[in-house]
């Protein structure tokens, strides 16, 4: 495995940062501390806390003390308490490849590698199985998808997709949201997060891909991707897409609560923050198709830290976390998508169909974008060149071919880079 570089920029603001967190090992009442380092998207921070308080009752050894952190903040506090020596024993994070040199191998402690593996989603497991270690676990999975105002849509008389039957292609989604802009008085048709991982998501629809199937070179200048980008492009022109979120920053997610937009593409992450809108009616609705249905997985992870005295208490302690009963409890309350094949059937506290929904987007992703993103290796380093390139398309800058073309010299010149380290 390629050495993981980036001690020297941690070293740097190890100085400037004033850790929070106390260190692991042994407290003054003679119990097992550990720090458990927490970022939410939503309430899912409270569900963890309920779920540490029934452990702490089965386990009165065991003292676990939950330190959340601004997601945006958890990999330089990470990587600036490994430089320091003083690790938490736990972490929650989503980009687990670049801290999977420092990760407990839980193989020591599940006993059956495959068998524990196998509990999960197949197309996660480049996420937490690196070098044949299982460096973390995985906790929920997401997906891609589509949020919709049912007031405007209602006003518009344009009937939304409810089955997969009924799945719009992009050009009679495109038609809806004129229709819905026109008469439904919708500010702006549609909000589309700013992120290369979001618009890739029509860019594996039109049959494009980030890499070649072996990942050996970039193959985001495909024509298909092109063609994405073109389109996307057109969305903003002629209106359907304000430049404000791309190009200005504006966060698409309050457009979409202010209840005068139409459509918020987003992930299933966002349940849980506009469960409490209450001046509008909304839904989940399937994403359009092209040459095929797709979706972009993800997930977020537990991963246990080496080198802090108390590595055994923290994998039985994800391992309790890892369980059927466990996990449901953590995915129903925090309203996610379980990273587990055997947790689909939950109740949810909220319309069931918009799960179901997801999880048909994450069932229908095409295979290529889970090898893609899950590449850490090039995307750890790249996925911001990728939204920057959309961005100076959008902005004409460059042409949709130009932008492409300059994200696929970025990509291979880390994949260049990679293979050249030992």
């Amino acid at each position: 495995m390629n050495k993981r570089n980036w001690s020297s920029a941690a070293k740097v603001i190890i100085i400037a940062i004033v850790l929070s967190l106390a260190g692991c090992g042994q407290s003054g009442d003679g119990k097992v501390k550990l720090d458990f380092m927490w970022f939410s998207d939503g309430g899912e921070g409270e569900v963890m806390k309920e779920i540490i308080e029934k452990y702490e009752k089965q386990n009165p050894d065991v003292d676990i003390n939950l330190v959340e952190i601004a997601f945006k903040d958890v990999k330089t506090k990470l990587k600036t308490m490994i430089a320091g020596g003083k690790p938490p024993a736990l972490v929650r994070i989503n980009d687990t490849y670049e801290f999977a040199d420092y990760a407990i191998d839980l193989t020591d402690y599940v006993g059956d590698q495959e068998k524990f593996i196998s509990q999960f989603e197949d197309s996660i497991k480049p996420f937490y199985v690196i070098d044949g270690k299982i460096i973390a676990a995985p906790m929920d999975i997401t997906a891609n998808g589509m949020y919709y105002n049912k007031d405007l849509f209602k006003k518009a008389g344009v009937k939304v997709p409810q089955t997969p039957e009924e799945i719009w292609t992009w050009d009679e989604f495109t038609a809806a949201l004129k229709k819905v802009k026109e008469k439904g008085d919708a500010r702006y048709p549609m909000v589309w997060d700013s992120s290369g991982h979001r618009w890739s998501t029509m860019m594996y629809e039109y049959g494009g891909s980030l890499f070649n199937e072996d990942l050996t070179k970039a193959a985001v200048n495909g024509p298909a991707s092109v063609k994405a980008l073109t389109d996307f492009k057109k969305m903003h022109k002629e209106g359907l897409i304000p430049d404000s979120v791309w190009l200005g920053g504006e966060n698409p997610n309050n457009l979409f609560r202010s209840g005068t937009v139409a459509v918020h593409l987003a992930g299933n992450w966002m349940m849980g923050s506009y469960k409490d809108i209450t001046h509008f009616s909304w839904g989940v609705t399937y994403l359009p198709k092209d040459e095929t249905r797709s979706s972009v997985p993800g997930g977020k992870y537990v991963m246990g830290l080496k080198n802090t005295g108390v590595e055994k208490e923290t994998a039985k302690f994800i391992q309790y976390l890892s369980t059927k009963e466990v996990n449901a409890e953590y995915i129903e309350k925090s309203l996610f998508l379980s990273a587990r094949k055997d947790n689909k059937d939950l109740n949810y506290p909220l319309d069931d169909h918009m799960f179901d929904v997801f999880t048909d987007e994450f069932k229908h992703t095409t295979p290529q974008a889970a090898k893609d993103w899950s590449y850490q290796q090039v995307m750890n380093k790249n996925a911001g060149d990728l939204t920057t390139g959309i961005a100076k398309a959008l902005k004409g800058e460059s042409t949709p071919q130009e932008a492409l073309d300059e994200v696929a010299e970025i990509f291979d010149g880390t994949i260049e880079q990679n293979n050249k380290q030992p």
